[in-house]
């Protein structure tokens, strides 16, 4: 397929670099005792990641197929030019911090990020923690595949968006200048995301913008030492578990549900 041939695989080019910066990084926290790496956590943050590899091998042609068929079903195209590449990834961005603001909001996609969310550390392994279920949120990304912008386009500002994540889930890195935390989000931003404290809650969505944490009511300055972690710890550092155990707790309620109410305010409500 032409369209597989001309999709660069850049996440496995950065492959190498990414592991660079996390041996780095463990090198420069190996000698204190707030920061450094927990080896149990690690073990889980990559385990968790391997597994996420392997499912997005197998997801790879589902989405490459349902991009191409939204591509082709619109009567509409927009030039490939480089001010499509500037409307595509802020449209990829802003679809990113939707869907991660509403799997914050309502259970059933909670239950699609939760793992990533499991950590009660910080560092960038915590960046592998991809819930091996989060293909499903695939459908909140329809409005850029219907927007008549070639998917080679839209699939490679999707990867470089996924890739901008990776260096924010660190405690090494502090503050950066204002104008740059102003615009883009930074990891003083996602420490943010990833505290459990109440200041911190249901902050900081955005993936490479944080405009639109600032223009939607969502933004938080770090203020206090974040505290990692879910409110509620998991019980358990399986990975299977941490993967589908608040799948399994849903599942469990439906199934005592007494009504359709019942089981949408499940799926549906506040996790």
């Amino acid at each position: 397929m032409q369209f597989e041939q001309d999709l660069q695989p850049l996440l496995l080019y950065a492959a190498p670099l990414i592991f660079i910066c996390i041996a780095l990084e463990y090198w420069v926290v190996r000698h204190d005792p707030h920061h450094q790496y927990d080896h149990d956590d690690l073990k889980v943050s990559v385990g968790i990641g391997i597994g996420s590899l392997i499912i997005n091998g197998f997801f790879k042609a589902s989405i490459v197929g349902l991009s191409l068929f939204c591509y082709e079903a619109v009567p509409w195209r927009l030039p490939t030019d480089w001010w499509t590449w500037i409307l595509a990834y802020l449209g990829i961005d802003i679809c990113n911090y939707f869907a991660h603001y509403i799997a914050h909001k309502q259970r059933i996609w909670w239950a699609t990020h939760v793992t990533h969310h499991s950590s009660e550390h910080l560092n960038l392994a915590t960046a592998f923690r991809n819930s091996w279920t989060q293909h499903i949120k695939i459908i909140f990304f329809l409005p850029v595949w219907l927007a008549g912008i070639h998917p080679v386009v839209t699939f490679t500002c999707y990867q470089i968006d996924l890739l901008y994540q990776f260096w924010i889930h660190t405690e090494v890195i502090p503050k950066l200048p204002r104008w740059f935390e102003s615009i883009f989000v930074t990891p003083s931003h996602h420490r943010v995301h990833h505290g459990k404290n109440e200041a911190y809650l249901d902050k900081n969505f955005g993936t490479t913008f944080i405009i639109w944490d600032r223009l939607f009511g969502t933004f938080q300055e770090e203020t206090e030492k974040p505290v990692y972690g879910l409110t509620k710890p998991v019980e358990s550092k399986n990975v299977i578990y941490l993967n589908f155990h608040e799948w399994q707790a849903i599942f469990r309620e439906v199934r005592k549900a007494k009504s359709a109410k019942e089981v949408t305010q499940i799926l549906f409500g506040p996790p």
